[in-house]
């Protein structure tokens, strides 16, 4: 397995270092959206990162029920605070979950149909308590998710 790449942790530091402080709110998307654009450079290069790690196998090293996934990294001082895990999906329905403290996700579909509970390439963001089933529809689609001190908490739906 190849090591995490070190402008991958750069990428996700300069943009967790921006979000430090910030309610998970649809301001927070708002200001994702400004800052991070999808079509922008930085959110352009952590995609193909991410890509790339799916191939050199860095990224999404586990697989259950058809979605590949795993925790690439754990809440430290490099990441603000945040965990950093990404999932690859292809037309899939995830296991329910609660976000505590909220879920910031970065959409990134291959196919360009693809979209993340609705929402096509850019950001999305769940407040604190929130619940979903992520769900995948209309192709195959990376979502890279930052969790507030790492909290999730997956539960019966």
């Amino acid at each position: 397995m190849t090591a995490v790449p070190a402008r991958f942790v750069a990428i996700i530091g300069q943009i967790t270092g921006r979000l430090v402080d910030k309610p998970a709110d649809t301001a927070l998307r708002t200001f994702l959206e400004d800052e991070f654009p999808s079509e922008g450079a930085l959110f352009t290069e952590l995609q193909t990162l991410c890509r790339q790690g799916v191939v050199e196998g860095w990224l999404c090293t586990r697989e259950a029920d058809g979605i590949k996934f795993g925790r690439v990294i754990k809440p430290n001082s490099d990441s603000n605070g945040f965990s950093v895990d990404v999932v690859d999906m292809h037309d899939v329905v995830g296991p329910h979950h609660v976000h505590p403290k909220g879920e910031i996700d970065m959409v990134m579909p291959f196919d360009a149909e693809a979209r993340f509970d609705g929402a096509g390439k850019g950001w999305t963001v769940y407040g604190p308590g929130s619940a979903h089933k992520p769900t995948v529809t209309g192709g195959r689609a990376l979502i890279l998710y930052l969790l507030p001190g790492g909290e999730i908490a997956f539960t019966p739906a």
